[in-house]
């Protein structure tokens, strides 16, 4: 490893980085003018909280505008390079940064921390904890795992999709097509349907939620950039890789 790369991951640093990050975020939440929709979103799932927040990779950046300043919250970090600064930034975001990982396919949480993780989330939501997650995994972008709907089933809690967009952003040339919000601009928060996940599910069942996941993220990420003008640059990654999706 280069000098360079040995200072940019030293905890100092990090520490610096992560900080500055969540000073620039809260500059993007205060000069943005957002509307969240539908209107009563709050009134609806606030009584069913906590709850388990549901985003596309990409959104990492903007998902914690949605979250009320009464709400206790925790996100799923990878154990990644990039993780530990997200996770950093959250922790002066007020969101406490829960390490894991996800499959890179529809079955179980990956071992590098995935079955921890899910311990953790689910004492997390036990104590009232809302709990942030991306529904898909690693590297397969707008295609939702079976680690979500895993977690709903065992803690009783329902699935929000959630989408956070701005007028103005920077949309980096990555596989998940993250976006981070620029100041002085229009937002839009859109909170979908809370998904219930029954508890006793077969493989067709668990398939059915998941994909009802997936379709309810898509929606809510359209509504949100519809509403800031502009297009989802990510709506054709999933048909990139999973060709039934563009015919459905």
């Amino acid at each position: 490893m280069s000098l360079l790369k040995r200072i940019g991951r030293s905890r100092p640093v990090q520490e610096a980085a992560g900080f500055l990050l969540a000073l620039y975020l809260r500059l993007v939440r205060r000069t943005n003018r957002f509307v969240v929709e539908p209107g009563d979103a709050y009134d609806r799932i606030g009584p069913q909280m906590p709850v388990i927040a549901a985003m596309w990779h990409g959104q990492h950046f903007m998902i914690h505008y949605a979250k009320r300043p009464q709400d206790k919250a925790a996100s799923l970090v990878s154990r990644s390079g990039d993780g530990e600064l997200n996770a950093i930034a959250l922790r002066h975001l007020g969101i406490r940064a829960i390490r894991g990982s996800g499959d890179r396919g529809r079955g179980k949480l990956r071992e590098k921390g995935g079955a921890q993780a899910l311990r953790a989330m689910l004492k997390a939501l036990e104590a009232g904890e809302m709990v942030v997650m991306t529904a898909d995994v690693p590297k397969v972008a707008r295609q939702a795992g079976e680690g979500i709907v895993t977690l709903a089933r065992l803690s009783g809690r329902p699935i929000v999709p959630v989408a956070v967009v701005t007028s103005r952003r920077y949309d980096f040339d990555s596989w998940d097509k993250a976006s981070i919000g620029l100041p002085f601009g229009r937002g839009a928060m859109v909170l979908g349907e809370p998904i219930s996940v029954p508890r006793e599910l077969d493989a067709q069942g668990v398939e059915r939620c998941r994909r009802e996941v997936e379709i309810a993220l898509d929606a809510v990420h359209a509504r949100a950039y519809a509403l800031v003008g502009a297009r989802d640059p990510g709506a054709d990654l999933r048909a990139a890789h999973d060709p039934a999706a563009e015919a459905s």
